[in-house]
């Protein structure tokens, strides 16, 4: 991945909000990346811009090959099906849908027929194979977050974005999550970009990156 110039500012009432002000990044294929900084530092901003759900004011994002500024939003969605998963603080699983039926969306919209065995498979892989049809309100917090990991990691991402993903867990949970996250990683070789306060997460990637004031500054 390949990040330059890369600038987003965003109106307001009280004028232009200048919240990234020219990031240049470069993350190695397979590499685990720590992003801290305190809130309000574009942290954030930053993973939404390169997860393609949000517009870079000007810069260029390269993400597996493809600068994310010159697509259009059919083909950013179908870069996020093949290449990127995502996962925030918050679980975004749909609570109509089983634990099953999240997990293989990405992939039926890629047309895998294959989507339901995937599903299942990925779910076992992060334990809860004994819960292919319960839905979100059934399971949870550490549950549903693991929901979500299975989900993202289904469809074999080159590139995991990872907002505070124990942000709404207890410790002890978090840190099971957490466990299963770096061991899906290191399993299917994704490059990973975590955000976290947690200086402790932060050490156990191989480089910590440092965001303050929309900028890079170590």
């Amino acid at each position: 991945m390949q990040v330059r110039g890369l600038c987003l500012t965003v109106p307001s009432s009280a004028g232009p909000v200048n919240i990234l002000r020219g990031i240049d990044l470069d993350i190695e294929a397979g590499a685990a990346v720590g992003l801290v900084g305190p809130s309000g530092s574009g942290k954030s901003s930053l993973l939404m811009v390169l997860a393609g759900l949000e517009r870079a004011t000007s810069g260029s994002v390269r993400v597996a090959g493809h600068d994310l500024t010159t697509l259009s939003e059919d083909a950013l969605a179908r870069l996020r099906r093949a290449c990127i998963g995502i996962v925030f603080q918050a679980f975004h699983l749909i609570p109509t849908m089983t634990a099953l039926e999240n997990v293989a969306i990405p992939l039926e919209l890629a047309g895998d027929a294959a989507a339901m065995d995937r599903a299942e498979a990925s779910l076992r892989a992060v334990g809860l194979g004994h819960r292919l049809t319960h839905l979100p309100g059934q399971l949870s917090g550490g549950e549903q977050q693991r929901v979500a990991l299975a989900r993202a990691f289904a469809p074999a991402p080159q590139l995991l974005l990872a907002d505070e993903p124990t942000g709404n867990l207890d410790r002890a949970t978090g840190g099971a999550v957490m466990e299963l996250l770096f061991a899906l990683r290191e399993r299917r070789g994704s490059t990973l970009l975590l955000i976290t306060h947690d200086p402790d997460l932060a050490g156990r990637c191989g480089r910590i990156v440092h965001i303050a004031d929309g900028r890079v500054v170590g």
